[in-house]
């Protein structure tokens, strides 16, 4: 009856006609003053309590006409003093069509903080009355932040469905990607896992495809990636798509205060729980972890500073604090042997190349282990490839010949730097000696 109830008010307020031959509802009257205004729209949805996904349909099967001008003079005299300048401005660019310098100035319209409010209504009865005049990836951005108004997911998913609709052309899958992905992230809101991964699966074989794309383009798949490997507990492509992310915005301008601290703290979860990662230099010189000082996350930091370093003391004394972070207790065991198995591959990249024929109590002193499970670390390291060589259980010693490249930090640079000295030395020694003995080899 509600639905009855609303189209009948519809269509006298608007002067609707219904046509019997093709079932659909068109304007009598374009542009007039008795046409339908956004008042009368949410004072239907209000009056009879309709859910914003059942307006949209209605909206879009009608295909009602809306007064363009008394839409943006409404909006006026509701708006803050200090947006009202914003819709005299629409309608003179509307007016003259200067739509590129209209999409400019909805887009200046929209970063405003006060504007939330006025962002659907001017998207749904204004910016779709000349949207196929604009940028469809302007279009889409627009689009996409008047859906963070929709309090419920669903409604959101409703908006973006239509608008992805209109993007879904061969010129335009910059725009399509970015409208699905968007989308995905609302689905994985509202428990839709598997419809948000075949929304992933989908977007990165069209960006395989691409020579080129915006960055914001980027930053919208692995953002959304990130969030479903959050929710799926897998911590190596969470940190994978995380990072990526990063590198595509601005985390100064790009995220807040506390989106900041939420990243980095997460990043730094994910680094230790990653069963695949053992390399956390590259996470320890990115900015986003100056954003735990200060914070009761600032412990963080020196943990993976000390498993970074294979520093088995530093993470002992550091345990105490894993009781805040139930996701770290729980995993104790896992992590204890992750930290042995940085601090052998830490005593292996800090001797020389010809210094790798390590024995086993040499090792069992390094992790503090019991000399009876050197061995059992020594073939773990070699399966994750985090080193290659040989064991020779006879001689209890294990050679090693490569370990796995490593970001590294300013001590382990300084280390570095320290055994390219001592190399010099040794072959400007070595080039001395030939010099000296083969003298008369190298004169004839």
């Amino acid at each position: 009856r509600d639905r009855r109830d609303v189209i009948a008010l519809i269509r006298k307020t608007a002067g609707v006609k219904r046509h019997t031959s093709s079932k659909r509802y068109t304007s009598s009257k374009r542009h007039t003053s008795a046409s339908l205004s956004v008042s009368d729209v949410f004072a239907c949805n209000s009056l009879t309590s309709l859910p914003i996904s059942l307006y949209l349909t209605m909206a879009q099967t009608m295909d009602l006409d809306f007064d363009v001008p008394h839409f943006l003079r409404d909006q006026m005299q509701t708006a803050p003093h200090d947006l009202q300048h914003y819709f005299i401005t629409f309608e003179d660019l509307y007016d003259r069509k200067l739509w590129h310098q209209l999409t400019l100035k909805v887009e200046e319209f929209i970063a405003e903080p006060a504007s939330a409010i006025f962002q659907i209504p001017l998207y749904q009865h204004f910016v779709a009355d000349w949207e196929e005049k604009m940028n469809k990836l302007k279009m889409v951005t627009i689009g996409l932040t008047a859906a963070k108004q929709y309090a419920d997911p669903s409604d959101a998913i409703a908006f973006l469905t239509a608008l992805i609709a209109k993007v879904d052309t061969s010129t335009t899958r910059d725009a399509y990607v970015h409208a699905v992905m968007e989308t995905a992230h609302y689905r994985l809101r509202s428990g839709q896992t598997e419809e948000t991964k075949d929304a992933i699966d989908r977007c990165e074989k069209l960006l395989d495809s691409f020579d080129a794309v915006e960055t914001l383009i980027y930053a919208s798949f692995y953002r959304v990636s990130a969030e479903y490997y959050k929710a799926k507990a897998d911590y190596a492509q969470y940190y994978k798509n995380a990072l990526l992310f990063l590198a595509c915005v601005n985390i100064d301008t790009d995220l807040t205060a506390e989106e900041r601290v939420e990243r980095a703290h997460d990043l730094s979860i994910a680094a230790l729980l990653g069963d695949t990662i053992y390399n956390f230099g590259e996470l320890l010189m990115h900015p986003i972890l100056d954003s735990l000082m200060g914070t009761t996350y600032d412990w963080l930091k020196g943990l993976l500073i000390a498993f970074n370093a294979g520093d088995i003391g530093k993470f002992e004394s550091l345990a105490p604090k894993f009781p805040a972070e139930p996701l770290l207790q729980h995993s104790l065991p896992a992590l204890s042997r992750k930290i042995c198995l940085m601090s052998l591959v830490e005593a292996v990249f800090s001797r020389d190349a010809d210094d790798r024929h390590i024995p086993f109590a040499a090792i069992a002193a390094e992790t503090r282990l019991p000399v009876d499970e050197v061995e059992h670390l020594v073939m773990k390291a070699l399966s994750l490839k985090l080193i290659k060589g040989s064991i020779d259980q006879v001689a209890a010693l294990v050679k090693v010949e490569w370990v796995q490249p490593r970001v590294l930090d300013r001590t382990q640079i300084e280390g570095m730097r320290g055994r390219l000295m001592s190399w010099e030395q040794d072959v400007g020694r070595t080039a001395g000696f030939v010099e000296k003995e083969g003298g008369e080899v190298f004169a004839q």
